[in-house]
């Protein structure tokens, strides 16, 4: 029910969805009559693979994360992960409010032993041709060594499940390479990440991310989420400046014509719905957060996404990893 749009959104991008993957079935969680008159929209009616969950409330996309969880334990959210911690479904795929999603899902699933906070987790495309995986985007403002150290393992585990890359690597964004680099809490969770077992490459910068100099990319949420709108902002602002030069003069338009394949070429490869659905880390259950403003085909990649997590279990991944990594953390803690 969340988003810009609603189930005019995300009720025929789960049609699109499961047309083609056979194996999968949906809930779609919300406001009844709202849900099957969409489904009446698009011809289509639920079935064995496809049912309609009630719920009768909504959280709004800018109401408080507190006041969602504490009095709308009815809201679709709230029931769609009800849902994931009762095993009725495998993961959870919202459009809504990311502080209640992230709050209402800590709450009701709770988080793997050994991790303080979820974090979210997202995908950027790099000069490799692959993608880095960037955490946290915005959960957690303020983090401590031991949380982004925490970071990098649940980063490396997302990875080498959906990548199928035994040792991913691992990165701790810094304003310099150097060791000497960074505030006292960058450095002591670059010493953390190097005695975590993980294959910690060291400090990067910000033009590491897209260079694809690692697999995995660690920073705190503030540092995240204003990296991440600023790329947004300038891939918007290149689009616009190219889109203007080619309508400058009757030349560029006819140049823009014969550049149209390798225009459309390079639109595909940096369409940001590809990279649509940021990962809940940490939690004892599979969450993704669609972006707001996601269309039909944006979404369809957000359920992709949660299809990889389930069927690469990730949470038990991370799970094992932090499992095997308390002794070392009792040693070296401080």
């Amino acid at each position: 029910m969340g988003g810009d749009h609603g189930p005019h959104v995300t009720v025929p991008a789960a049609l699109e969805f499961q047309a083609r993957m056979a194996d999968v079935e949906l809930v779609l969680v919300g406001v009844r009559d709202a849900i099957e008159a969409e489904l009446r929209a698009q011809r289509a009616a639920a079935d064995a693979r496809l049912r309609v969950h009630p719920a009768s409330e909504i959280v709004a996309m800018d109401e408080p994360p507190a006041q969602a969880l504490r009095y709308k334990k009815d809201s679709s959210m709230r029931v769609a992960i009800n849902l994931v911690k009762s095993g009725e479904a495998h993961a959870c795929v919202s459009a809504g409010n990311t502080g209640a999603l992230m709050a209402i899902s800590r709450f009701v699933l709770k988080t793997i032993a050994g991790i303080d906070r979820p974090a979210i987790a997202t995908v950027l495309p790099n000069m490799s041709g692959a993608y880095t995986y960037v955490l946290d985007l915005g959960a957690n403002v303020d983090c401590t060594p031991e949380q982004l150290m925490q970071f990098g393992i649940m980063g490396a585990m997302l990875v080498a499940a959906v990548e199928h890359r035994e040792r991913p690597s691992v990165g701790l964004l810094n304003i310099g390479v150097e060791d000497i680099k960074g505030n006292e809490t960058v450095k002591r969770a670059a010493e953390l990440l190097r005695s975590s077992g993980l294959n910690f490459y060291g400090n990067v910068e910000g033009d590491d991310i897209y260079r694809g100099t690692t697999d995995v990319v660690v920073c705190d949420g503030f540092v995240g989420n204003a990296l991440l709108k600023a790329s947004e902002g300038v891939m918007h602002m290149i689009i616009g400046f190219m889109r203007a030069e080619f309508r400058r003069t009757p030349w560029n338009m006819f140049s823009a014509l014969l550049a149209t394949p390798v225009l459309n070429a390079l639109r595909a490869r940096m369409d940001p719905a590809k990279y649509n659905g940021a990962s809940l880390l940490g939690l004892r259950g599979i969450v993704i957060k669609s972006h707001g403003s996601a269309d039909k085909r944006a979404f369809s990649h957000a359920l992709e996404r949660a299809l990889d997590e389930v069927r690469n279990d990730v949470p038990s991944r991370i799970a094992q990893r932090m499992a095997e990594l308390a002794p070392k953390v009792a040693v070296v803690a401080p």
